[in-house]
């Protein structure tokens, strides 16, 4: 019998979260106490905000439904590695969709992680290699976990950088945003020694710290980090406008390029174009594009059009062998 009305309580929700309904007389025998001090905690838990539904009759019980806002969740050790392992192998590859809130929740998680699941979590990442999108380079879960919890708390950070042509130097910042392309992680933060703002690719920074040092934060120039990374990626990079029509249509194009390359525009039921304007680099492009899985036409620019005939030729040519 558990007399610990906090930990009775706890042992409560976690068997309500199961996606399952309870009869009143179950919870009573799995937790040792009556079927009215069943009813009496689950009176509490909803006025700590959880949305517990009864049903009547004989085969009525008790199940916990969606509400209007999210309460605690409590997740044994098995499930709580689980939600870490995914979380890890996201954001340390910059899996596309995943973005700053669930660097966020690893954070959070991997604080109140015993030491014991912490090690299992380690382990098994270690022993796992994920099929990742983008081509971007792996990054320590820890460096995420340590920006986002400077970010949430409006903490100066510090930290090592290495530049693209290999300059070393360090830096205090005030972090604004986290932002992943789907390639890769970038900081959005104010340089406090250069006195103004700046992006970072997250996989060139070593030894993150946060001091403790709070801040107020500052109004970004666009409003918007997202964007700002991308001015900023198109100030440092020659672009150029690519146009391609594809032998598909258009949804079929959409889910197989990255979104950040835009919506490709219907010619008819068949067939699709897509115009852009990018800064990577064409032999990158020329291979997303083979990756769409169906014919295409580069239509523009030359360097594009090259690229696409010789990436052909070596593989014609590697087909042969």
């Amino acid at each position: 019998m558990t007399t610990d009305t906090p930990a009775r309580l706890l042992q409560l929700l976690s068997l309500l979260q199961t996606p399952r309904e309870w009869p009143g007389g179950e919870l009573a025998d799995r937790l040792g106490v009556s079927r009215r001090t069943v009813r009496r905690d689950i009176d509490r838990l909803r006025e700590l905000g959880y949305p517990v539904q009864a049903t009547k009759g004989a085969d009525g019980g008790y199940r916990l439904v969606a509400g209007k806002a999210m309460p605690p969740l409590v997740l044994d050790d098995e499930e709580a590695v689980a939600i870490a392992v995914g979380l890890r192998a996201g954001a340390g590859h910059a899996v596309e969709g995943v973005d700053e809130a669930s660097v966020r929740a690893l954070a959070k998680l991997e604080q109140v992680l015993p030491g014991r699941l912490r090690h299992r979590v380690s382990t098994l990442q270690a022993a796992t290699t994920p099929l990742t999108s983008g081509d971007g380079a792996s990054i320590a879960p820890e460096t995420l976990t340590v920006m986002a919890s400077t970010v949430a708390g409006r903490e100066r950070l510090r930290f090592a950088y290495r530049a693209g042509d290999g300059t070393e130097s360090r830096r205090v910042t005030e972090p604004y945003r986290l932002v992943s392309t789907g390639r890769r992680w970038y900081l959005v933060a104010y340089d406090l020694d250069r006195d103004d703002w700046r992006t970072f690719r997250v996989d060139r920074v070593s030894e993150p710290f946060a001091t403790g040092a709070r801040f107020t934060p500052r109004e970004l120039p666009t409003g918007n980090a997202a964007e700002y990374l991308r001015q900023s990626m198109y100030r440092r990079q020659q672009t150029y406008e690519f146009s391609v029509t594809f032998a598909a249509p258009a949804h079929f194009i959409a889910a197989r390029l990255p979104k950040w390359l835009g919506a490709p525009e219907p010619i008819d039921d068949s067939t699709c174009r897509l115009r852009a304007t990018t800064g990577d680099a064409v032999e990158w492009m020329a291979v997303r594009l083979a990756m769409a899985d169906c014919e295409f036409t580069v239509h523009e620019p030359e360097e594009l059009v090259r690229c696409v005939r010789d990436l052909g030729g070596r593989l014609s040519r590697a087909a042969k062998g």
